[in-house]
């Protein structure tokens, strides 16, 4: 009987275990859209959690499904949900469930297919992964565009233009339009076969909002026609405002991304400066940043043809001028490619990248970033170049307003390299140069101890001084300011020390200050300085 009680005892804990494992898992170890165990769960921007694949999916499809309270996730941020991961394997263990399997890329994008008929999407996303596997091969060989852009000076003024803030200092004049671009017409690699004609109708049939024509043109696999669409969008969004409004759908800026992974230089060029037209409406710098197009801007920023990458430096730019975007772009891992081409880039690459910068840096956590990459001493280098300084210090002063930017700056010798910056200067040198440089010094003198040794090492003083009598209004103040800080040691250094030290034993021995100070009245800077010589003799 005992023998069959046992063998009663281990059918019944079998009998258990198989329940156990037909139990049904939590709902969030469900991915919304495949609706099975996630194999590999990540988090996307707006928070959801989905299986990777099908993230990956969604985004090579182009589609953004409906969850079921309504909203629609933005896939532009993909980072893998760990904490889950675990918590999904330990399920597995406890429940004795079988683990999650890696799920298969065809099925996955039946299911999303699926998906994409019932909710009515238009269904013109056929050839997508076609035209990918077309222009994604190998790495490309790449060559100047030719579809040259004419520069435009950042300080000239124009209703397209404002100021933008330095360290809350008086306000910095320079334009909200990236250097590549230009009203006029550019001639590009095949453009002279659009037609001004086409181009004038275009613009008018988008006053509506349709965008099926390009959308149409840009997926065909015929590398000529992707050419023309994106040759036409350029010159459709260059001044036309209306139109880059009602252009910036979802369904084009997914086709526009493929075109800029093109390998063609006319397609990724063009591709790239229309991008860069339709980042100058407000409404769309957003909507573009969570289309996930930043992380192909890196990428051409990295390996694009040159003229690909003054438009990517351009885009990035003018993406960066919305504040909702700058933490992302940064933690996109922008800033290193835009340090690379602010050194080694065009000249309009070079502006547009320091302007980039200096938007993205105005966010302490893109600052901390960017001093991790060593741009302390690169931005102090870059000084030497009379045309790019003024911007260059537009950084330099975002980086010296935290604790960590002005502690690397202090240690490449910023002070000594922005005096003499101050000290050399030449007549060609603009204002805003000069204006720059005081106010970079003005950041590094706030609560730094070792400012005030560096900068009389420097000869500031004289220096500070020649700026009161000669600069700008925006440059006295600021440098009337670094002179109050550095006042304590001037003071000090008038004292009659000989009769400070004479006197200074018999203090030592007993007797205080009030027999034996000088007529005048010293203030508490003094007095430090009294006692460390005394403690050093």
């Amino acid at each position: 009987m005992g023998g069959n009680g046992k063998i009663r005892r281990w059918r019944i804990s079998f009998h258990r275990s198989s329940s156990s494992a037909k139990k049904e898992p939590p709902q969030e170890f469900l991915c919304p859209i495949s609706k099975s165990l996630m194999f590999d769960p990540a988090v996307v921007s707006s928070g959801e959690t989905f299986e990777r694949v099908c993230v990956r999916v969604c985004r090579d499809l182009g589609f953004t499904p409906t969850l079921a309270d309504g909203s629609r996730p933005d896939f532009s941020t993909v980072i893998p949900n760990l904490a889950l991961k675990t918590a999904i394997l330990n399920w597995c263990s406890k429940t004795g469930s079988e683990r999650p399997h890696p799920p298969v890329y065809s099925e996955v994008e039946s299911i999303v297919r699926a998906l994409m008929g019932s909710s009515d999407s238009p269904k013109i996303r056929v050839s997508e992964r076609e035209l990918l596997k077309a222009v994604a091969q190998t790495p490309p060989v790449f060559s100047h565009a030719a579809t040259e852009l004419n520069p435009r000076n950042l300080y000239s003024s124009s209703s397209s233009e404002e100021s933008v803030v330095a360290n809350a200092t008086p306000l910095l004049p320079f334009a909200t339009r990236p250097s590549c671009f230009s009203y006029s017409s550019s001639p590009s690699t095949s453009s002279e076969f659009v037609s001004e004609e086409a181009s004038s109708a275009n613009v008018s049939s988008t006053s509506s909002g349709e965008d099926e024509n390009f959308v149409t043109r840009m997926r065909n696999l015929d590398v000529y026609e992707q050419e023309q669409a994106v040759i036409l969008l350029r010159k459709t969004t260059r001044t036309n405002e209306e139109a880059r409004a009602a252009l910036c759908s979802e369904r084009l800026l997914f086709a526009l991304k493929q075109l800029l992974r093109s390998r063609y230089s006319a397609v990724q060029t063009n591709a790239t400066a229309a991008l860069v037209n339709l980042s100058l409406e407000k409404a769309n710098k957003i909507k573009i940043v969570r289309a996930g197009i930043v992380p192909l801007l890196i990428d051409i920023l990295r390996n694009g043809f040159e003229e690909s990458r003054e438009h990517a430096a351009g885009a990035l730019f003018s993406l960066a001028l919305e504040d909702e975007n700058k933490t992302a772009i940064g933690v996109l891992g922008a800033l290193q490619p835009l340090l690379h081409e602010l050194r080694s880039g065009t000249r309009r690459s070079r502006h547009d990248a320091a302007l980039a910068l200096y938007h993205l840096t105005l966010v302490q956590s893109n600052r901390v970033k960017t001093i991790k990459l060593g741009a302390a001493g690169i931005l102090l280098g870059l000084l030497k170049d009379a045309e790019l300084a003024a911007r260059v210090l537009l950084v330099v002063c975002n980086l010296a307003s935290c604790d960590e930017g002005r502690a690397a700056l202090l240690d490449v010798n910023a002070v000594e390299t922005l005096v003499a910056a101050l000290r050399n200067g030449s007549e060609s040198d603009s204002e805003s140069t000069r204006e720059n440089c005081v106010a970079a010094l003005h950041s590094l003198s706030h609560g730094s101890l070792r400012f005030k040794g560096l900068a009389r090492d420097a000869g500031a003083v004289d220096v500070l001084r020649n700026v009161v009598e000669t600069g700008s209004k925006r440059a006295r103040e600021k440098a009337g300011r670094i002179l109050e800080v550095l006042r304590g040691p001037e003071e000090a250094a008038e004292v009659d020390w000989e009769a400070v030290m004479k006197d200074g034993p018999r203090h030592r021995f007993g007797r205080s200050y009030g027999r034996t100070r000088p007529s005048f009245e010293l203030d508490k800077k003094e007095f430090v300085a009294i006692d460390f010589i005394e403690h050093v003799k």
